[in-house]
């Protein structure tokens, strides 16, 4: 419930909260005019107040940058090929899972990066990434395996949620537009990914069992990498996401089982 909450709040926040709008400060004191002034305040890597579309008057220096942030917010989906496939072959078919219930959500808190102009920036960035695969079937995946394997139950879950959680570490090229009417502009960010497995987890909630979560690598695989691409407008936008290797290690699961994202994001 709370996630949902959280999840609604950024939906109907977060174009406000990732839009740059100017404040300007009228200092007139008296009837003469003088020029105006204007602040710049950086918050948490939000910069208010002073805008790259001032370049229209003044020519934007090329520079450096390292901040903290809380950007490319990731509200989506997670589904998987096997084989090329996105039905399932019998063998692997302990995975199959509730699509519309099967997330992944993300988002990045550092980044530095390099402005060469007002239309293209190039930033490395760090986040976190977490796949939540909600599992059709009254199975038990079994930690401390050579090999995945998952163990037939008898009861029947309310939820039975699969999960992994990565570092990701994307290098980011950024396009973006002139200032429209409104202020805001169009980008499009896309570039090569990769990923630190952090831990994997199973959660299942039962009428039997109750709340029973485990903590392991889960056969995962250590290192994932990849490429994404995301589109949007102001504050809001779509993106995808797709990786390379697959989704566990070699020789300790299904081989040829590859992950793709995709969904809304909030916060270019």
């Amino acid at each position: 419930m709370k996630f949902r909450l959280f999840v609604l709040l950024l939906i109907f926040a977060g174009p406000k909260l990732f839009a740059q709008d100017s404040v300007a400060i009228d200092t007139t004191k008296s009837e003469k005019t003088t020029p105006k002034k204007k602040t710049s305040v950086k918050i948490i890597g939000v910069e208010i107040g002073k805008k790259d579309s001032d370049s229209s008057s003044k020519k934007v220096s090329s520079k450096f940058s390292f901040q903290l942030t809380f950007s490319r917010i990731d509200l989506g989906l997670a589904t998987f090929l096997d084989n090329g496939s996105y039905t399932l072959s019998e063998e692997n078919s302990f995975l199959e899972n509730k699509q519309f219930k099967t997330s992944n959500f993300g988002f990045e808190f550092l980044q530095t990066g390099y402005r060469f102009n007002s239309y293209f920036k190039v930033y490395l960035a760090a986040g976190l990434d977490w796949n939540h695969i909600r599992l059709k079937k009254n199975v038990t995946i079994l930690p401390d395996q050579a090999y995945l394997k998952a163990q037939p139950e008898a009861i029947k879950f309310d939820k039975n949620r699969f999960s992994s959680n990565y570092l990701r570490i994307p290098l980011s090229f950024q396009f973006r537009t002139k200032d429209d009417d409104k202020g805001n502009k169009v980008y499009f960010v896309a570039g090569p990914e990769v990923g630190f497995l952090i831990t994997g987890k199973t959660k299942q909630v039962s009428d039997e069992r109750g709340k029973v979560k485990f903590k392991d690598d889960f056969n995962f695989n250590p290192f994932r990498y990849g490429g994404f691409a995301r589109f949007g407008y102001n504050g809001l936008g779509v993106y995808v996401k797709y990786y390379a290797n697959d989704v566990f290690a070699d020789n300790q699961g299904p081989k040829d089982f590859k992950n793709i994202n995709f969904g809304l994001m909030l916060g270019f």
